[in-house]
């Protein structure tokens, strides 16, 4: 009799993209001929995931948690809005969060253990069940010494999943109620803003190049003399600082005031300094280039038809 490896189970996973527990009784039931194997699951309709895996997932639901100083932030990745209305789903998405809040990158995550299985494992489980194809696009962690890790998810389906997620740290011995207010103010300006930096220092310098570069371009055209567009260029950047920097842009609560001046304002009711030391954005299917389709071929997909 052949003897079943964990080794021949996983090769048959990867080829088809059906469960572990299907794939190890697929090698039972052929006495571990691996093409009988894959014969087998598609006849039992198991060999889902292998046919979605080349299918844009681009629709799906951004996971947000924090607790104790730490905060997590995750996209995972559908093919169609209905699958981010699925419970099951809904649940994948917290869980992957969950597991991020301790294990902190996207590899740690993919391999980390939920129950017998890995989370990466779960996610093709979870492929074959539904339908769809679905990837852990992305992971992000934060976490403060002293202080909170706040988040604000927009466009939420449930509590703490939605379109849009964001995590702010806000360093601070002061009280934890006003911070956590603060904090959630401030998580809902960068949802808004989408800044790209806390501060100037934080920016790419290729970002600032090229914008000193269309500065520059704009003013040697109009035959301003170089010594003319150096300062241009010097005032032109300080009011791109203010567009993109957190610090600097206009809190969208009281628009008089820089993010920098309402956080020292804040300070005397949170009762003590406070910090922002980082934040993440993530906005779903940013950067995915998406399959035009139609209303009825969503449905027709949602359904299996497609």
């Amino acid at each position: 009799m052949t003897t079943i490896t964990a080794a021949m189970v996983k090769d048959l996973r990867e080829k088809t993209g059906a469960g572990m527990m299907d794939c190890k009784q697929a090698l039972n039931e052929t006495a571990g001929d691996m093409e009988a194997a894959i014969d087998w699951l598609r006849k039992k309709g198991l060999s889902k995931a292998a046919k979605k895996a080349g299918r844009v997932a681009a629709e799906g639901l951004i996971g947000a948690i924090t607790s104790n100083g730490k905060g997590a932030l995750v996209e995972v990745n559908s093919e169609t809005d209905f699958v981010a209305r699925n419970e099951q789903f809904q649940g994948l998405v917290k869980m992957v969060a969950q597991v991020a809040l301790e294990a902190g990158n996207l590899d740690a995550v993919k391999a980390a253990k939920v129950g017998s299985v890995t989370v990466d494992q779960a996610i093709a489980d979870a492929i074959a069940t539904i339908g769809e194809n679905m990837t852990l696009r992305r992971v992000a962690h934060l976490s403060v010494g002293k202080g909170i890790v706040a988040s604000y998810i927009h466009n939420a389906v449930i509590d703490g999943l939605g379109k849009m997620g964001v995590l702010v740290a806000l360093e601070s011995g002061g009280k934890a109620d006003e911070l956590a207010a603060l904090g959630r103010q401030i998580a809902m300006h960068i949802a808004a803003s989408n800044p790209l930096a806390l501060d100037a220092s934080g920016l790419d310098p290729e970002v600032v190049r090229r914008e000193k570069d269309v500065l520059a371009d704009k003013y040697r055209q109009q035959g301003k003399p170089d010594n003319v567009i150096e300062k241009i260029v010097e005032s032109g950047l300080k009011t791109y600082y203010k567009e993109v920097c957190l610090l600097e842009q206009a809190f969208i609560h009281d628009s008089g005031k820089s993010v920098a001046q309402a956080v020292k304002e804040a300070e005397g009711k949170v009762g003590g300094p406070v910090k922002i030391t980082g934040f993440v954005r993530y906005a779903l299917g940013e950067g995915i280039e998406k399959q035009e389709t139609d209303f009825a071929a969503e449905v027709a997909a949602a359904a299996g038809q497609a």
